[in-house]
Formats: C-alpha cells, structure tokens, sequence
C-alpha cells in the first residue's frame, strides 16, 4: 500500500496579513462543526506574543453558536504555515483542551482565499474574506482538490446567501448549484 506524500504547507505567511474574518464557502467539517451551520466564518486577531485570538462561529435555526481558541506556529523555528489550534470544550465550561492542526495549504498573493487542512486529511476549509469573494476564487480552489491534493467526494459547499461587512454593507452572490 502506497503512503500519502505529506501535504506542502504555505511558506512565509505574513501573520498580519492574514488577520481579519474568513468566511468558510465549503469544508469537510470537523466533527465540533455543526452539520447544517450557515454564515460560517472565522475571525483572527493577533496578540501581542505572537499567538492569534480565534474566534469560530455560525448560525444554525437562527441562533448564532461560537467557540474562541487560539493558534500558535506548531515550530516557532520554522517558515511553514502549520499552526496549531487550540479550543476548551464545553465552550461555556472551559475545562478540557482541544488542540488540532491548521495547514495554510494555498494562500493567494493578495490574501483573498486560503486552503486550510490537515495532515489526516480528514477536515478541510475553503476561506475567502467577505471583500474580495468571486466565484473564479472558489473555482481555482476546487482545481487544487480535482488536482489531487485532497480527496474532495464529501466536499460540503457552504449555503451562504449573504455576507455582511460593516465595509462594505450586505451584498449577495452566486454559489454554485448542488
């Protein structure tokens, strides 16, 4: 049996660059990830000592649900963009650590969309920030799965009718039709 060559992660990811609101446009979902979550966007806020606020969230019937975290560079010594993440569960109680990985594994030279996954391969997000959305960017993010980097048969496209940005007001775009 054939073993999987290890993803190649972003290198030189400019962390302030980076930071912002990432709307989540399709994923295999982690199994914290609410199945059936609409709106879904994560927002990065660099601390003082390098690490990074993440705040998780999404609408489900309505009713917004959120986790905050931090990330941290997995080898504080390296240039590759392989963060680790960090949660406590249950979010109200925050008692049990969660600590999973985050792969930058494309990055656009404008930092418009991002793969993001891990090493099982099992999780996977496509992000885009609200400003710069197109649909040519989700397509050239679906050539990288189709070139094999990622399995892609249970990719979940995200149904997000609408994006709000205190920028640039409400706006509607065109998803691609299950």
């Amino acid at each position: 049996m054939a073993t999987k060559k290890e993803m190649e992660v972003v290198k030189g990811v400019d962390l302030k660059r980076y930071m912002g609101r990432w709307y989540e446009i399709a994923s295999f979902p982690s199994r914290f990830q609410p199945k059936n979550g609409v709106n879904t966007r994560a927002t990065y806020t660099l601390n003082e000592d390098g690490t990074v606020h993440v705040l998780n969230e999404t609408w489900n019937d309505g009713k917004r649900g959120y986790i905050e975290g931090s990330a941290y560079k997995a080898d504080p010594n390296s240039d590759e963009a392989k963060l680790k993440v960090k949660f406590y569960v249950p979010p109200f109680l925050p008692i049990i650590p969660v600590v999973g990985d985050y792969w930058v594994l494309s990055l656009d030279e404008d930092y418009q969309y991002a793969l993001i996954g891990q090493p099982s391969r099992k999780y996977l997000w496509v992000c885009m920030n609200a400003i710069s959305f197109s649909s040519l960017c989700l397509f050239v993010l679906i050539m990288l799965l189709l070139s094999g980097l990622i399995s892609w048969i249970s990719l979940l496209i995200n149904d997000l009718p609408q994006i709000y940005t205190s920028d640039v007001g409400w706006f509607d775009y065109v998803m691609i039709d299950n």
